[in-house]
């Protein structure tokens, strides 16, 4: 059971790094300082808590939050952010691994589900910015940003805290965009 909920764990932070790349990093740093002790790492894994990766995983966050609120550099950053996503994704997804788990196991779950799911959501990120860049000139960007890095924090919380509701939110949002991809209505006009 500890694995299944690693699992879970990983993947709803692989998740959140797909809407942003170092929130999900920054608060699982957060979770597995001494005192703290909501998420436990492994060996290979603790240098997440410490103190350097703290504070560089502080900045990154700051930085990357404030560039998405530029217009146009929220593109550029998209494009940057993209492959960068899916590495923090099978990142986080191996950390958060506990137990009795196969290396192979650990790092094929870590980058097939974990990089997969950070790609689909930092995906269909990009898209939406590209959409909102295209109809609103970027004016809707902000709003989108803000939607985006409450999202990330909301759900990498939401994972070290009850993993399940985490996975059960991301299992919900990938149905929820597939319908919406697959069965939307033609526009008007077109055949």
């Amino acid at each position: 059971m500890e694995t299944v909920l690693s699992v879970l764990l990983g993947l709803g932070l692989a998740a959140a790094c797909g809407f942003r790349v170092f929130v999900p990093l920054l608060i699982m740093s957060l979770a597995s300082r001494p005192g703290v002790g909501l998420l436990v790492l492994g060996d290979q894994f603790s240098w997440i808590g410490s103190t350097p990766a703290l504070i560089a995983f502080a900045v990154a966050t700051v930085l990357e939050i404030a560039g998405y609120y530029i217009p146009w550099v929220d593109n550029f950053l998209d494009m940057v952010a993209s492959p960068t996503a899916v590495v923090a994704g099978i990142l986080v997804t191996a950390s958060a691994m506990s137990g009795d788990v196969s290396p192979f196991l650990k790092w094929t779950l870590a980058i097939l589900a974990g990089g997969g799911t950070a790609a689909i959501f930092q995906g269909a990120t990009t898209a939406a910015r590209h959409i909102s860049s295209f109809t609103t000139g970027g004016l809707a960007n902000p709003i989108l940003a803000t939607a985006e890095s409450g999202g990330s924090a909301l759900l990498a919380v939401l994972a070290i805290v009850l993993p399940v509701l985490a996975f059960a939110l991301v299992v919900a949002i990938v149905l929820f965009g597939a319908k919406r991809l697959l069965f939307r209505k033609p526009a008007i006009g077109t055949a």
